[in-house]
């Protein structure tokens, strides 16, 4: 059974893709996949490169006092599965390999 997934968007907080983070301070992904300190300027790069519309608001994640800003992007997929695509390209956009 498939969800029709078309004018939906997903929230991605800096924190659900930061390797600095742990599962309770809200990291999403698993550390393998997941990039260190990752800023709001690359996580709307990142969504443009994948073609997922991104649209900034300024609104803090509310496990953490620091950082604000979250990045609304649309749901092509699942919301892990773009939350590693927005990982993986910021990993290419910084030359990380691995």
């Amino acid at each position: 059974m498939s969800r029709d997934n078309k004018g939906r968007r997903i929230v991605v907080y800096p924190a659900y893709i930061d390797s600095k983070k742990s599962r309770s301070e809200g990291r999403k992904i698993s550390l393998g996949k997941a990039v260190p300190n990752p800023s709001i300027k690359e996580i709307i790069e990142a969504s443009e490169r994948l073609g997922l519309n991104p649209l900034y608001e300024e609104k803090h994640y509310p496990r953490l006092k620091e950082g604000k800003g979250r990045v609304l992007v649309d749901k092509k997929s699942g919301k892990l599965e773009i939350l590693r695509m927005i990982a993986d390209e910021i990993r290419k956009m910084r030359g990380i390999t691995g």
